[in-house]
C-alpha cells in the first residue's frame, strides 16, 4: 500500500505541474526544412511487389516549434508511394508539428503494376516526389524507383484457403511429407532472358519432362523456394560466356530480394533439389547464390552416365551447403564454390566423381564454421542406422582452400570402398596439433592417392571474401596444372586459354592492379 500512495502522490503533483502549463503554441514551416536525403532511390523491385521500407529525416533547426501544413505525395492518391510520417499514415498529412531543435522520420514503400505505369516496358524508372508546404515555398525530397516486370510461377490457392502441395513421400512415422509447390507446365518448361522469373514455392519439373534454362534467365526465388527436379526429370541450364559485366548470358539464380543490401545474404530460399532417379542434368555459365543449399542431389540416376554436369558454374553464399551431393555421379569442370555456412562441398555416401580446374573454398565469416571446405565421405548417419555406399572421387588441378587451417576432410567407413585421388592441386591442410598424423588418408606422400599437391602456400585470390577468386601472378597456383588436364579443359571460367600455362582452379592469373 506504501508503494501505491506514493506513486498517487508523484502522479497527482506531475498533473499539477502539467495543469499549469500552457497549451504548445507552434509557427507555420517557413520553409527552412532540412533533409537528410534530398532524393529517396528505393532500388529496384519487381511488379506488383512491396518494397523494403526506406527512411529520412526532416530537421527543424529554427528555435521555434513549427506546424508543416501538408506533407503530401505530388501525385496525390495516385502515387504507388506510400508515406508514414512521424507516425501518421497516408498520401497526405495535415500540420506536422516539429519541436525546435528537434526532427521527425518519413517512411516511404512503393508497390506498382507496371502495366499500369508504363506500356510495353521491361522496366520502367517510377518517380514522384514529396512535397513539404511552408508559408512561403515547397520544399521537396524527390523519390524514385526502378520497377521491373516478371513472370510469376506459384502454387494454386484454392477457394478453402489450402495451397497447392508436393508429396515428398513419407516420413519414418508414415505421415506423408508435403511441400507447397506445383508442376510446371509445358509452357513454363522453357524459361528465356526475355523477363526474370519469381517463383515462390517449390517449382518442380515433372517426371520424363526438360527444363530449358536459356543463356542470360533470371529465376528470383522467395523466402523458402526453390526448384525440383521429380523422379525421371531433367534439367539444362545452359548459358554462356558473358563478355560484359551485365553477365548478359550467365544463367543466374538468386532470391527475389533486389535491395543492395541483400546482394549477398546467405539463405534467402532454399536450394536446386535434384530428386533420386532425376536425369542428365546440365549446368554451365550458370551463378546460384544465396541459397540454403546450391545445389542438393539426392542421388544418381543408376547409369554410367553422368547425372550432373557442372560446368562454368558459381555458387556463393549457401547458409549451409554449397554442392551436397549424396551417392552421385557428377562431372565438374570450371566449379567455382565459396561462403558456405557448412561445407563448401559435400560429396556424402559414396558416389562417383571427377572434379578439373575447380576453385572448392570456403571463407565463411559470418558465424564459426565446423566443417571443412570439402567433406568427403562413404556414409550417411541418421537416427535409426549408418548408410554406406563405395565412392569413387578424382580431384584434378583444384584449389582447395579457405580459412581455416583444415579445409579437406574424409570420413570412410571400412564397410564400403573409398577410393580417392588428388592430382596437381593445391590444398590447405596444416595440422599443426597432428591430430592427423596416424591416419593414412591424411598421408600427403602417399603417391596413390596425392600426386604434385601443394600444401598450405598462398592462392593469392584477389578478394576471398567478395567472391572474387581469380588469382594474381604470385599465387602458389600459377603455372601448375597438370598439362593433360588442362588440354581436356582448355578454357577457364573466363574463356582465357588455359593449354600453354595451365594454372590450378577455375582461373587463369592475372596481374593485379596496385
Amino acid at each position: 500500500m506504501r508503494y501505491i500512495i506514493k506513486f498517487s502522490l508523484v502522479l497527482l503533483f506531475i498533473l499539477g505541474i502539467s495543469s499549469c502549463r500552457e497549451d504548445f503554441s507552434t509557427s507555420i514551416n517557413s520553409g527552412n526544412l532540412r533533409f537528410s536525403k534530398d532524393t529517396v532511390y528505393l532500388d529496384t523491385v519487381f511488379t506488383n511487389i512491396g518494397s523494403s521500407t526506406y527512411q529520412f529525416k526532416v530537421y527543424n533547426n529554427s528555435d521555434d516549434d513549427i506546424s508543416i501544413p501538408q506533407v503530401t505525395l505530388a501525385k496525390g492518391e495516385n502515387s504507388k508511394f506510400r508515406l508514414n510520417v512521424n507516425g501518421r499514415t497516408g498520401k497526405l498529412i495535415n500540420n506536422v508539428e516539429i519541436l525546435a531543435k528537434d526532427s521527425i522520420f518519413v517512411f516511404v514503400e512503393v508497390t506498382a503494376d507496371i502495366s499500369e505505369v508504363a506500356q510495353n516496358s521491361l522496366e520502367f524508372l517510377y518517380t514522384d516526389q514529396i512535397n513539404f508546404t511552408s508559408s512561403s515555398q515547397t520544399q521537396k525530397v524527390e523519390l524514385v524507383s526502378l520497377i521491373k516486370d516478371a513472370r510469376f510461377l506459384y502454387p494454386e490457392r484454392f477457394p478453402d484457403g489450402t495451397t497447392e502441395t508436393l508429396s515428398l513421400g513419407q516420413n519414418a512415422d508414415g505421415e506423408e511429407v508435403l511441400i507447397e509447390g506445383f508442376f510446371m507446365s509445358d509452357q513454363e518448361l522453357v524459361m528465356t532472358n526475355e523477363k526474370p522469373y519469381v517463383i515462390y514455392g517449390f517449382a518442380a519439373v515433372p517426371s520424363g519432362k526438360t527444363l530449358q534454362i536459356e543463356p542470360g534467365a533470371r529465376l528470383h526465388f522467395h523466402d523458402g523456394s526453390g526448384l525440383i527436379a521429380a523422379n525421371g526429370a531433367t534439367i539444362h541450364a545452359i548459358g554462356d560466356y558473358s563478355s560484359t559485366d551485365d553477365l548478359e548470358n550467365e544463367i543466374i539464380f538468386e532470391s527475389d530480394r533486389l535491395e543492395p543490401e541483400f546482394s549477398d545474404v546467405p539463405g534467402q530460399w532454399n536450394t536446386v533439389w535434384l530428386t533420386a532417379g532425376s536425369t542428365n542434368h546440365i549446368f554451365e555459365h550458370v551463378t546460384i547464390k544465396n541459397a540454403t543449399v546450391g545445389v542438393l542431389m539426392d542421388s544418381s540416376d543408376g547409369t554410367i552416365n553422368p547425372t550432373l554436369q557442372l560446368k562454368n558454374t558459381q555458387i556463393y553464399n549457401s547458409s549451409n551447403v554449397g554442392l551436397l551431393a549424396r551417392t552421385g555421379n557428377i562431372i565438374a569442370e570450371n566449379l567455382v564454390i565459396n561462403n558456405a555456412g557448412q561445407a563448401a562441398l559435400n560429396l556424402s555416401l559414396g558416389g562417383t566423381y571427377d572434379f578439373k580446374h575447380c576453385t572448392l573454398v570456403n571463407y565463411w565469416q559470418n558465424s564459426f564454421r565446423n566443417f571443412p571446405a570439402v567433406l568427403i565421405e562413404n556414409e550417411l548417419e541418421t537416427q535409426e542406422q549408418i548408410f554406406v555406399a563405395d565412392l569413387n572421387a578424382s580431384f584434378s588441378n583444384c584449389i582447395i582452400y579457405g580459412n581455416e587451417n583444415i579445409e579437406l576432410q574424409f570420413n570412410a567407413n571400412e564397410n564400403a570402398a573409398f577410393n580417392i585421388n588428388f592430382d596437381h592441386s593445391l590444398v590447405r591442410f596444416n595440422d599443426f596439433n597432428n591430430n592427423f598424423a596416424n591416419e593414412a588418408l591424411y598421408n600427403f606422400d602417399d603417391t596413390s592417392i596425392y600426386t604434385n599437391i601443394i600444401l598450405n602456400e598462398t592462392p593469392d585470390f584477389l578478394n576471398p571474401q567478395e567472391n572474387q577468386l581469380i588469382i594474381g601472378q604470385d599465387s602458389a597456383a600459377n603455372i601448375s596444372g597438370n598439362q593433360t588436364t588442362a588440354n581436356q579443359v582448355p578454357l577457364d571460367i573466363l574463356s582465357e586459354d588455359r593449354t600453354l600455362m595451365p594454372n590450378l582452379g577455375a582461373y587463369q592469373s592475372i596481374i593485379f592492379d596496385d
